[in-house]
């Protein structure tokens, strides 16, 4: 039966390239108007989780719903992904991307993207050649979070950004969203965001080992996520 507040269901899923098991028998589940925030190390099987939840690859096992449909086509317009690494052309200007994606996506909402421009004080003509890693990263952000999707996929939003960069962008993230939607971001960078996430869960090896309400998660253990986050990997990693 269908549950309206649910955003995201992963059921048992299982994802190998070659003998390598990337994820084994995942299973999450998102409500709407909460941001949850995946953390593990290099490897762990976050960027596969997300590309899988973003129909960019296929399991071999299992299956994501999201709003209740099985991913797919039929999902990509609920679905707003951010990789972790540029796919803009180098000749695009700011002006350029929009009007990609505005083609590119009924949802695109135009206003959204120049308010989101100024706000990430990026001009509207200048070009991704001539832009800086954190740059890009904003653009990236921008057209992202300029869609009107039900989920938004976050991969790695804050490698290559400067610290006055990334609270501008924390705070971005948290106002660019509905109460209708919810966010994943992943990230290594735990201690920089960790006050954004309503709900944590810890990769590793393809296997969630923890997951909970951030603030429940910081009472019950008497420590920061970031703390936590140290405990669980400091030790291998």
């Amino acid at each position: 039966m269908e549950d309206p507040n649910l955003i995201l269901d992963v059921r048992n899923v299982t994802k190998n390239y070659g003998q390598k098991k990337a994820l084994t028998g995942i299973s999450l589940n998102l409500p709407k108007g909460r941001i949850l925030g995946l953390m593990g190390p290099n490897g762990s099987g976050k960027t596969t989780l997300i590309k899988a939840i973003a129909s960019l690859l296929k399991p071999n096992e299992g299956e994501i719903l999201v709003c209740d449909k099985k991913v797919g086509f039929e999902t990509k317009s609920l679905v707003s992904f951010l990789p972790d690494r540029n796919i803009l052309p180098k000749w695009m200007s700011a002006s350029d991307a929009i009007d990609y994606y505005a083609d590119y996506f009924a949802d695109f909402d135009r206003d959204k993207a120049s308010d989101m421009l100024n706000l990430m004080k990026l001009k509207p003509e200048q070009k991704v050649c001539a832009m800086s890693k954190g740059m890009v990263e904003k653009l990236n952000l921008t057209l992202c979070f300029s869609r009107n999707a039900k989920l938004f996929l976050l991969d790695e939003p804050l490698g290559g950004v400067d610290p006055v960069a990334r609270e501008r962008i924390v705070s971005t993230i948290v106002q660019s969203y509905s109460e209708n939607s919810s966010i994943i971001v992943s990230t290594h960078l735990v201690h920089d965001i960790e006050n954004m996430f309503d709900s944590v869960c810890f990769i590793d090896e393809g296997d969630i080992v923890l997951t909970g309400d951030a603030e429940e998660l910081r009472t019950e253990r008497g420590m920061s996520i970031d703390q936590l986050y140290l405990k669980i990997f400091g030790e291998k990693y």
